[in-house]
């Protein structure tokens, strides 16, 4: 990629020099392009900062579409992402800026990224968040989700807040063992919440969490959908904020 940037670049400052109806490289003799080769590389050996400013320029550009592109994708997937129905809302509910989480369980950048937004949620106090389960990392990873899901359809919103704070802190490993005794710490009734975790209605958010997934080309956790704008990884709290205040700008 480097040597087909680094010939296009100088390719187009010296085409630039030449009226267009002048410049055909293919009607160039081999002589000809052997001796274009030639210029190309002394030019850039005399000019090296334009292969430098021309990456920069192409990285730049490449960065702007793909804002707007993601832009494009929260745009149509709005209802699914801020108004499914089913995911559970924290933060202030009636806040005028939405943070959506796709997370993971056994995803080391989300736990990371759980103290980053609990406390920009406690510092703000006007932003509304929803977490959407999204299991990519393997059999503990559905079962953590598959656990808070439940949890949340049979002992409702509160419960499940505490359950997703505990799974987040959690150390060790996510087996059934270990989730019935979260379960039982938290004064739920582990056996109905671990018999449900293989409902139909269980994987039907998953199902439907993957599937917004994909339509966003969201592949990795964690990833955030703030207000109109798409953050694909992990980010302090200072970059979230920035975000954040963009978007009420914006408003």
């Amino acid at each position: 990629m480097l040597r087909t940037l680094l010939a296009a670049t100088a390719f187009a400052a010296l085409a630039s020099a030449a009226p267009a109806q002048d410049f055909d490289f293919s009607k160039m003799s081999d002589a000809q392009k052997s001796a274009f080769g030639e210029a190309v590389r002394d030019y850039l050996m005399k000019n090296p900062e334009v292969l430098v400013e021309a990456i920069n320029e192409l990285e730049a550009k490449q960065q702007a579409q793909q804002v707007e592109n993601d832009a494009q994708l929260v745009k149509a997937n709005a209802k699914d992402i801020f108004e499914d129905g089913y995911s559970w809302v924290g933060g202030n509910p009636e806040g005028d800026v939405t943070i959506v989480e796709f997370m993971d369980y056994k995803c080391t950048y989300c736990k990371k990224a759980y103290a980053e937004v609990s406390d920009l949620l406690k510092n703000d106090g006007n932003i509304r968040f929803i977490v959407k389960e999204f299991p990519i990392l393997g059999q503990e990873s559905e079962l953590g989700a598959r656990f808070a899901v439940a949890v949340q359809q049979i002992a409702g919103n509160d419960a499940y807040e505490k359950v997703h704070d505990a799974l987040m802190t959690m150390r060790g490993s996510l087996t059934i063992e270990s989730l019935t005794a979260l379960a039982k710490d938290q004064g739920l009734d582990a056996d109905a919440i671990v018999k449900a975790m293989n409902d139909e209605a269980v994987t039907d958010v998953l199902r439907q969490n993957y599937q917004l997934a994909q339509r966003m080309a969201i592949s990795g956790t964690p990833a955030f959908v703030i207000g109109g704008q798409l953050l694909r990884g992990y980010a302090p709290e200072a970059a979230m904020a920035q975000m954040v205040a963009e978007e009420r700008k914006a408003e």
